[in-house]
């Protein structure tokens, strides 16, 4: 972290010797995830000597607070350290205060309990419509009893054509689907409720599906709308496997989970330029910038409106 020159107490180095050792042999780390590791705690070492003003002892690393903690890892951000790396720093300080804990009585909780920077969750990877189409036409054309096929048909479609959580397709039941409307009745985390339209397409891939199914003969009100080879409720695992097998015979990023395809159905609309607020509505999201993470992959059509209507572009 830092190119000054320190000293490091002599207590202090023969436990660091000694961890980064253990750390190579017992637990079979890599020499990269030693070199790293070695590399984090020398910088933590030298922000404690400058900090504190002393070469940093076993003494001294026993009296460290948490606002020492806080200090160094500010000081790391401010020198453009992201937050993933920040966080593999400290749980290597971490490691190396636990074995000065076991081997050294070094006790300190602060150390230990200084809480780790937030790191950002990763953006979704939404598939383009190319791998969406060809994900819907194997789900439609392999190979397995008709009506199998046209559930699970059914299922995708209502992830990528109305963008419900697998859980709220497959917790769809017959009372849920509003032939009249148009619509659907959709309970979401929480158990909130949302009414959200049926798309044509949908309402007769799920059409085709009840048609064929052996178990919805006389089906009503509370019945499951998708249910397994026995008639039981369709499990989301038996879904996930089918789209597992159809996007490895077909060839397509392992990203392609059923959630992707809720992801996708947010990307998609944003591209052709629905509003954000009102994919919110139809994802079933409290906060806006939940929705924000979903569509901020099209910084294409970003960039596009940009371009149209910036005065300086």
């Amino acid at each position: 972290m830092t190119d000054t020159a320190f000293t490091v107490a002599p207590d202090t180095q023969i436990h660091l010797t000694a961890w980064l050792r253990e750390f190579a042999s017992v637990r079979r780390a890599s020499a990269h995830s030693v070199t790293a590791y070695q590399h984090d705690v020398a910088g933590f070492l030298a922000f404690l000597a400058q900090h504190r003003g002393e070469a940093p002892s076993l003494k001294l690393l026993a009296q460290v607070q948490e606002r020492d903690m806080r200090s160094w890892l500010a000081h790391r951000a401010a020198g453009g350290m992201a937050k993933s790396s920040n966080a593999r720093a400290l749980s290597a300080v971490r490691g190396f205060y636990r074995y000065l804990n076991h081997h050294a009585g070094v006790e300190n909780v602060a150390a230990l309990q200084v809480q780790s920077p937030r790191l950002a969750k990763p953006l979704p990877k939404a598939p383009n419509t190319i791998q969406t189409n060809a994900m819907m036409d194997a789900i439609v054309g392999q190979d397995t009893d008709g009506w199998l096929a046209l559930r699970d048909h059914a299922v995708a479609l209502l992830l990528y054509g109305c963008g419900l959580r697998i859980s709220e397709a497959l917790g769809l039941t017959v009372g849920d689907i509003d032939a009249a409307q148009g619509s659907l009745r959709i309970v979401g985390k929480g158990n909130k409720t949302r009414i959200i339209p049926l798309l044509s397409i949908v309402r007769r891939a799920i059409d085709a599906y009840l048609a064929e199914s052996p178990w919805h003969g006389n089906a009503y009100g509370n019945a499951p709308v998708f249910v397994g080879e026995r008639g039981k409720k369709l499990q989301a695992a038996v879904f996930a496997r089918m789209l597992i097998a159809m996007r490895r015979q077909m060839g397509l990023p392992e990203s392609l989970t059923p959630h992707a395809l809720r992801h996708a159905f947010a990307t998609h609309l944003l591209s052709n330029g629905a509003e954000l607020r009102e994919i919110q509505e139809l994802l079933g999201h409290a906060s806006l910038s939940t929705t924000q993470r979903y569509t901020h992959v099209d910084t294409a059509r970003l960039l596009s409106a940009y371009n149209a209507a910036h005065p300086r572009a």
